[in-house]
């Protein structure tokens, strides 16, 4: 009996995973009509993207929170901005941003070029006045101008174009052809026989509910539409233990209760680099992570071995980071533009 139950449970796993649509990672990310990517766009979004002289104290750029040398993110539980201020939330990674509708936990920016004007502005984050403000300073250094002027012509100099730069500049940071990607496109030696255990398990439990499509980030939305799920769904041990409903998640951006614990499905492309996980970066080690959103989202304890498994499997998401050369900035020749 215990054999034929093993059969059973066998050939339910093989029926998910056909039923399952494994998409491999696009090489290039998708950009909007108004905001098309170039070479020098690219290259100027890296720059602003480096630069932490657009924060009040010029200490705090994109990169310190969304590390691309590494992860995308910071490693931290929460982030630090200017003066050592910390917010709540973990730093989500950059890397294949470019793939969610949305950006931010609780997604209240409708795309990379509305997020990116975000944080400079937070007192918490960047720490500026005003989008403005920190734009007066990009135009405080001379070198910035024939740079802009190249990108969007003269009198190119506005916060909505350094937005776009950055954005073009983040549509380049994807990371496909991970063993998962060559799997799926034919290459069956590219992940072990305990990776693609752990990706039949992870289909047959449940999680392709939510970590859907290329991205495994949910079925794919129209530009500034997201998909959310609950979170904690199930009540646990894991809720108190991790403070996982403490944060009302999109209901804090929409003021509305139907949103309260909502969240933006995160990706899990190179989610072996993105430590510590969930949207309070409460759980340090991927394997609990594993257990957690088993028994909170899908009210299931599961056995050690499956854990290991699908961990195996979710490092075969992880994907080739392309080489970055960091930019050379402009000075202000004889004066600095950080007042504070």
């Amino acid at each position: 009996m215990k054999q034929l139950n093993i059969i059973i449970f066998a050939s339910l796993l093989s029926m998910q995973a056909q039923a399952t649509i494994w998409e491999a990672l696009p090489e290039v990310a998708p950009a909007p009509a108004d905001n098309p990517t170039t070479a020098d766009k690219v290259e100027l979004g890296k720059m602003l993207f480096m630069d932490p002289r657009f924060s009040s104290t010029g200490t705090i750029s994109c990169n310190s929170c969304h590390n691309i040398m590494e992860g995308g993110d910071d490693s931290r539980r929460v982030s630090m901005g200017v003066h050592g201020k910390t917010g709540a939330r973990n730093s989500p990674t950059v890397w294949n941003s470019a793939f969610h509708s949305v950006q931010f936990w609780d997604g209240r920016a409708a795309s990379l070029e509305d997020q990116a004007k975000g944080p400079v502005s937070n007192p918490v984050e960047m720490g500026m006045k005003d989008v403005e403000t920190a734009m007066q300073r990009v135009r405080a250094i001379p070198g910035y101008k024939p740079v802009f002027e190249k990108v969007f012509g003269q009198g190119g100099m506005t916060i909505d174009n350094a937005a776009k730069a950055v954005a073009a500049f983040e549509r380049t940071l994807i990371t496909p052809n991970s063993p998962y990607d060559k799997y799926v496109k034919g290459d069956k030696k590219a992940m072990s026989k305990q990776q693609v255990t752990g990706m039949n398990k992870f289909a047959a439990i449940g999680c392709t509910a939510c970590h859907s499509g290329a991205a495994f980030n949910g079925p794919q939305q129209k530009p500034g539409e997201g998909f959310y799920t609950k979170f904690p769904t199930f009540d646990s041990e894991y809720v108190s233990k991790y403070n996982l409903d403490k944060d009302k998640g999109r209901e804090e951006a929409t003021g509305k209760s139907a949103d309260r614990d909502m969240f933006r499905v995160p990706t899990l492309r190179n989610i072996t680099d993105t430590a510590p996980y969930f949207h309070n970066g409460s759980v340090n080690d991927l394997a609990e992570a594993v257990r957690v959103m088993a028994k909170t989202q899908l009210n299931q304890t599961l056995p050690e071995k499956d854990v290991k498994d699908i961990v195996a499997f979710l490092g075969a998401l992880t994907g080739e980071y392309p080489d970055i050369m960091m930019p050379r900035l402009p000075s202000k020749a004889g004066a600095s533009i950080v007042e504070d």
